[in-house]
């Protein structure tokens, strides 16, 4: 072949041009748009099917020729070219090839997560239990760094200690574990305090995450999935620690449930999606949610919920494609809603701590305008206790957990806690 500087003429002037590409990345490159394009674009397809009669030919190995050649005659063509908007165009063309295949992965994912569950006989079933500890419910009491105070008012209160901890474990199938990660820095000097504390409690449960406000959406999805691949429960629970707890109480209303399949267990809600920035429980994706004003689909508060273990191990499954809200009870509540779930709404599991009667109603209504705080206020804990009704967990809306809970939790536990032989007269079959 002519080279092809020979085939103008001499005399004729020509404008500088960037120096070609060998022929090494040529045929790089056009191998590569070769394969794209029979990933995504299914031109193979249409030639491979169209009518003899088309002068398309009927080869598939004619085709993939001319597949090939289309697509290197066009990139031999784009680096002679001197237009900027012909490499524009191709990147802009590029662009949304590399977009179209990021949302075929995805629907691989999904799809593959499906099959895994169908093959393993269902919903949450690839997520085996086999060798794993059984347990009638796992209470996993997130925590932090910083907040060593509020778990030892716990363990002063309703979390057993020692002996105790693992003959409820033993005897009852109640399994409760402070839930925390790591820090930026592993093997820092947080890390090692917790490490302290664990060798002498050995009542944590730790997880691969790393500890932080805004995370704690992707550290709920990291303890139902470890939860699930740790022990062979009936219920998952997540409690925040401050918040009041009658184990007894709750383990016996979860008990009604059991035989229930998909259950999501909690004082269900439908606060204001807040889309002012720098509020607190600011929504970034607010309009993902419809126009300014409106309301969450039906989820339960963060405090304290419980998910069956169907539902905890779809979470397992399905965790790497779980959309992240801002506020981990939406999160959840979004994991959940298009699913055929049954939605508990508990009261027993909201009920306000002693003295209800100070609830500040702008701070609850902020909260969740489907709170009535007249009826919070007459049902507090102390009296529900009184009336021989005591309450599965407490705790106090205007602080989004009991107020001061380092100082008040003895005091709160005295008024609305069941007695510490409660627990031990729950059965769980």
């Amino acid at each position: 072949m002519m080279a092809l500087s020979e085939r103008q003429p001499q005399s004729e002037k020509k404008a500088p041009r960037a120096r070609p590409m060998s022929a090494k990345a040529v045929f790089v490159l056009c191998a590569t748009s070769f394969f794209v394009g029979l990933l995504l674009s299914g031109r193979m397809t249409t030639r491979l099917t169209a009518p003899s009669g088309s002068g398309r030919g009927g080869s598939g190995h004619g085709s993939r020729i001319s597949l090939f050649s289309d697509d290197c005659e066009h990139r031999r063509k784009l680096e002679e070219s001197n237009n900027p908007n012909d490499i524009m165009n191709e990147v802009s063309r590029t662009h949304q090839a590399i977009q179209s295949l990021d949302k075929s992965v995805s629907s691989l994912e999904m799809e593959l997560a499906v099959e895994r569950a169908k093959r393993n006989g269902g919903l949450g079933a690839s997520v085996s239990s086999k060798g794993l500890p059984k347990a009638f419910v796992v209470v996993g009491i997130n925590t932090a760094f910083s907040s060593k105070k509020r778990r030892d008012s716990l363990r002063d209160t309703w979390v057993p200690r020692g002996d105790k901890l693992r003959r409820l474990e033993k005897e009852k199938g109640i399994v409760v574990r402070f839930v925390i990660g790591h820090s930026a820095t592993p093997g820092g000097a947080l890390d090692r305090a917790i490490d302290v504390e664990d060798a002498e409690t050995r009542d944590f449960m730790r997880l691969d995450h790393v500890e932080g406000y805004h995370e704690l959406s992707s550290k709920t999805r990291i303890y139902f999935t470890a939860a699930v691949a740790t022990w062979d429960a009936a219920f998952y629970v997540k409690v925040d620690d401050d918040v009041h707890v009658n184990l007894g109480m709750l383990t016996s209303r979860l008990a009604r449930y059991r035989t229930t399949p998909r259950v999501y267990v909690g004082c269900m809600k439908s606060g204001p999606v807040l889309s002012q920035k720098g509020v607190k429980y600011h929504e970034p994706e607010s309009w993902k949610f419809g126009d300014e004003g409106n309301k969450y689909f039906r989820h339960a508060t963060g405090q304290i919920y419980a998910i069956s273990r169907d539902l905890a191990s779809y979470i397992s499954i399905n965790q790497p494609i779980l959309h992240r809200f801002a506020n981990e009870d939406v999160s959840l509540g979004a994991w959940l809603i298009g699913l055929e779930v049954e939605h508990i709404d508990d009261r027993s599991l909201c009920c306000a701590t002693p003295p209800g009667a100070l609830l500040d109603r702008s701070v609850v209504v902020s909260i969740d305008r489907s709170i009535n705080v007249a009826t919070m206020q007459r049902n507090d804990c102390e009296w529900k206790k009184q009336a021989g009704n005591v309450c599965a967990a407490s705790f106090d809306w205007s602080c989004s957990g009991i107020c001061k809970s380092v100082d008040r939790m003895r005091a709160i536990h005295s008024a609305c806690g069941e007695g510490d032989g409660a627990v031990w007269n729950f059965a769980a079959a």
